[in-house]
């Protein structure tokens, strides 16, 4: 079982359902099949430069981030489960709408993208 948990900062208008089938089917068609729980999270933009100069020691306003647990100082603290732990992507709502204008894309597809690439990064994806 995939297990997907949504937080967000703020009222932001987020199907969460929808987003949770999606992230569950992305996960399946990789690969995932063990009991795994991953974290999504959508910020402000504020948000976004506190977590920047925590991890990245710079204060720039990102789309997205992701983190596993060997990525970050000290550990994660996760409710006592049998899920293994994929890790947190965090994305910036505020700059999603930005990109979605800009992208000429509806918010739903931006916001897709910016998880799907974070997921990725979880599944040890990385930049070139």
């Amino acid at each position: 079982m995939i297990k997907v948990v949504v937080f967000k900062t703020s009222n932001y208008p987020i199907s969460t359902p929808s987003l949770k089938r999606k992230v569950k089917a992305f996960l399946a068609a990789k690969g995932i099949k063990s009991d795994t729980e991953v974290f999504i999270s959508f910020v402000s933009k504020p948000r976004m430069v506190q977590i920047a100069k925590k991890y990245l020691k710079e204060g720039s306003v990102h789309n997205v981030f992701s983190f596993t647990e060997k990525e970050v100082a000290s550990p994660f603290v996760y409710p006592p489960t049998n899920f293994t732990q994929l890790g947190e992507v965090v994305v910036c709502y505020p700059k999603a709408v930005e990109e979605a204008k800009k992208e000429n894309l509806t918010l739903d597809e931006k916001v897709w993208q910016l998880v799907e690439h974070g997921l990725m990064h979880l599944l040890g994806y990385h930049h070139k």
